[in-house]
């Protein structure tokens, strides 16, 4: 794990934060030539990679606004009187086809397919309309001509294809694309559904833990993915901290999991909130599928899908907070909910944390790092230095107190470039890019 890197993007950086620009989610395509964010606004920001330069080749890391565009607005449910937010919760690729971009983003209740394209020639010469594109006066028209193609400025335009809505009673928190790369499922709190790109109007639902008495409801759903080169299986994880791995050949309806994953608690470490921190906020098949990745409030554990009873490797992501939990407690902190990503190879684990720092785990060398994401360190080709948390006693020059941590300030999206050593982090309504260290 390289922990020399350098801001290769300028951060889009305000003094004021507006509660609709903060950052909710973060993705790259297959290729990683292309990076969207969405935000609270309901705004989708694709960026685009520079291509190569001979005359400056260290260039070739930046990223550059591509398109930007509204992907939802506002709605209100008049039937049950409850406001429907814009804000994007998801952003996932679908894979290249042909010259057009094709993704998928939802907000509380409506999956949008997006296509995005690139238009340079315009049609000219219509028989029926003039060039204004009004209709001509038919008695006007004496001659018969061919319409042609004429070079414009390049235009990326954004286009609904599909609209999946109405499926969904509580909020959706994850999308995932089937490796069938023909059907998606979409999860909320209580129920996961399966869809086919093609249709919109119907969806078939392949989990449900909704109790039939709502008082009795104990967990909920908090995440889900298919695993990528399988089709039949998903996973998905609750806030009781345990992961279901399911098999749809088993059964048109998942409720019966195939595998559970979940650790038994430590009795010695019990305490009012330990159901809170063992809830799993984010679940990630490795890019080979052989291993599972989760993320709790404290820490982010790596799982062989053939060994339920434990983890195979657990990180502490921070531990020093462990003393705080009250005061987190009070301000809703402990409510946060930290993605986490592994990187091309599945050798190195990243997941955000407070102070907008976030950190990398190497799982063969056993490294880790913090590193922090601020203006101070964006600038071009500026190299990132290890931060280190002092818990207690003294502080020496390059540490931070415990008790000096921003809360406001927390990275909980990010993205690792599926082949090359380039990241992408969330600090509020700033978007900061690092990439190794180029000579």
């Amino acid at each position: 794990m390289c922990v020399c890197v350098r801001a290769c993007v300028r951060a889009c950086v305000r003094v004021c934060v507006c509660a609709s620009d903060i950052i909710s989610t973060v993705e790259f395509n297959s290729t990683g030539e292309l990076l969207a964010t969405g935000d609270k606004g309901g705004r989708v920001v694709v960026f685009q990679r520079e291509q190569e330069s001979k005359n400056q080749p260290h260039r070739r890391g930046e990223y550059n606004v591509y398109s930007t565009f509204q992907s939802h607005e506002p709605e209100f449910d008049y039937l049950k009187s409850l406001e429907i937010e814009e804000k994007i919760n998801k952003i996932r690729w679908l894979p290249q086809q042909n010259a057009a971009y094709f993704l998928l983003s939802t907000n509380d209740k409506t999956v949008k397919l997006w296509k995005i394209s690139e238009r340079d020639k315009r049609p000219e010469g219509y028989n029926l309309k003039d060039e204004e594109g009004r209709i001509r006066d038919p008695t006007t028209i004496t001659a018969l001509r061919v319409p042609v193609l004429r070079p414009m400025d390049l235009m990326v335009e954004a286009t609904p294809r599909r609209i999946f809505s109405n499926a969904h009673t509580y909020h959706i928190n994850s999308i995932s694309v089937n490796s069938d790369y023909e059907t998606y499922m979409s999860t909320d709190d209580l129920r996961i559904n399966l869809w086919n790109l093609e249709i919109t109007n119907r969806s078939f639902n392949i989990v449900d833990i909704k109790p039939a008495n709502m008082e009795e409801l104990t967990e909920v759903i908090t995440a889900a993915e298919f695993h990528p080169n399988q089709c039949n299986t998903f996973v998905y994880s609750s806030s009781k901290g345990s992961i279901k791995l399911c098999d749809m050949r088993e059964s048109a309806l998942c409720d019966n999991h195939s595998k559970l994953f979940e650790e038994p608690e430590d009795p010695s470490n019990r305490s009012f909130f330990s159901e809170i921190i063992s809830s799993i906020s984010d679940v990630k098949f490795s890019h080979s599928g052989r291993y599972l990745m989760t993320r709790d409030y404290l820490a982010v554990k790596v799982w062989d899908v053939n060994m339920e009873n434990k983890p195979l490797e657990t990180y502490q992501v921070h531990d020093y907070l462990r003393s705080k939990l009250c005061s987190l407690y009070e301000n809703d902190c402990i409510f946060d909910k930290f993605e986490c990503v592994w990187n091309g190879t599945d050798s190195v684990l990243m997941t955000g944390s407070y102070n907008n720092f976030f950190r990398m785990f190497d799982r063969n060398t056993k490294r880790d790092v913090t590193l922090e994401a601020s203006r101070e360190n964006s600038k071009p080709r500026a190299i990132l230095k290890p931060r280190k948390v002092c818990v207690g006693g003294k502080r020496r020059k390059d540490e931070i107190s415990v008790d000096s941590l921003d809360f406001s300030k927390k990275i909980l999206h990010t993205a690792w470039h599926p082949s090359e050593n380039i990241i992408a982090v969330a600090a509020t309504n700033n978007l900061y890019i690092f990439q190794d260290k180029v000579n």
